[in-house]
């Protein structure tokens, strides 16, 4: 019986690290999953800060901001042109 008692014991201990083992990942998981949606926020948040900026300033940006912003405007128009060639070949 004494080899059954070992068998039993060591089954049941694996038994609890495995269990420990998935608990730990599972809480690893949550837990990037609520670092990826922190980040999710942040990036949601510099987005609009930048769209604030550009709606108030710009057409008059501060230095730092002059690339960014011409490079808004370009695409902007950009945008446009493509709009008016797809409305022609629509027949619009």
């Amino acid at each position: 019986m004494d080899f059954f008692d070992r068998l039993n014991d060591t089954i049941t201990a694996k038994g609890k690290e495995v269990s420990e083992k998935a608990k730990e990942l599972a809480q690893i998981a949550s837990l990037k999953s609520q670092i990826s949606t922190c980040e999710d926020v942040i990036r949601k948040n510099y987005i609009e800060i930048g769209r604030l900026y550009y709606e108030k300033e710009g057409l008059e940006p501060e230095v730092e901001y002059e690339e960014f912003c011409r490079a808004i405007r370009n695409a902007k128009t950009g945008i446009e042109a493509l709009e008016e060639q797809m409305k022609k070949l629509k027949g619009i």
